[in-house]
């Protein structure tokens, strides 16, 4: 990965360009060599014809970025999958924690699973991943206070996840407009 961070988190609001930098460092490091590998482990999943139409988008304009870069989906055990999928020579993109947390808070099977179990589990696969990480969230903690109290809640958690994944990450990077502003640089 660029300038030696082993793992990014990166954040940002929808549209800020979180997932154009997460598909940059990945073709930064796909053209590093012959023997690199990149996977994106996704955590959309499509629900109405809306989302099922934002997949497809993403996938079809992914293809166009990173040519080669596979894509695995998993929407709920994503510290299996960093383990699964992460090699000193392959990269592993996920995009993104928001979506995974809406997926363990808000099931459609309606019982939710403990996210806190999940989320310490992740952090631990994060800093045992024997290759590069760059992982995808949404800042949504700059807004109003929602109204509802199962709303303030996701924020809340959302909030705690974001700090967990920067903690354990070696870089943290904001995305605005389309701009990086690195909030923590490796050591």
């Amino acid at each position: 990965m660029a300038e030696n961070a082993r793992s990014e988190f990166i954040l940002g609001g929808q549209r800020s360009g979180k997932s154009r930098r997460a598909e940059s460092l990945a073709r930064q490091w796909l053209d590093g060599g012959t023997a690199r590998h990149a996977v994106l482990i996704a955590t959309g999943q499509a629900w109405d014809d809306e989302m099922r139409e934002r997949i497809a988008r993403h996938q079809r304009d992914r293809a166009e970025r990173v040519p080669g870069m596979a894509t695995v989906e998993e929407p709920i055990t994503l510290a299996e999958a960093l383990r699964e999928h992460s090699t000193p020579h392959t990269l592993v993109v996920v995009d993104c924690l928001t979506l995974w947390l809406t997926n363990l808070s808000m099931p459609a099977s309606g019982t939710p699973v403990d996210a806190k179990v999940h989320q310490l589990a992740l952090c631990h696969a994060i800093e045992a991943a024997p290759g590069p990480l760059v992982l995808v969230g949404n800042e949504i903690g700059l807004g109003v206070i929602p109204m509802g109290r199962e709303v303030r809640a996701f924020v809340d958690a959302l909030g705690g996840l974001n700090q967990s994944v920067a903690a354990v990450c070696e870089r943290v990077t904001l995305m605005t407009a389309g701009l990086p502003l690195h909030l923590k640089e490796p050591k």
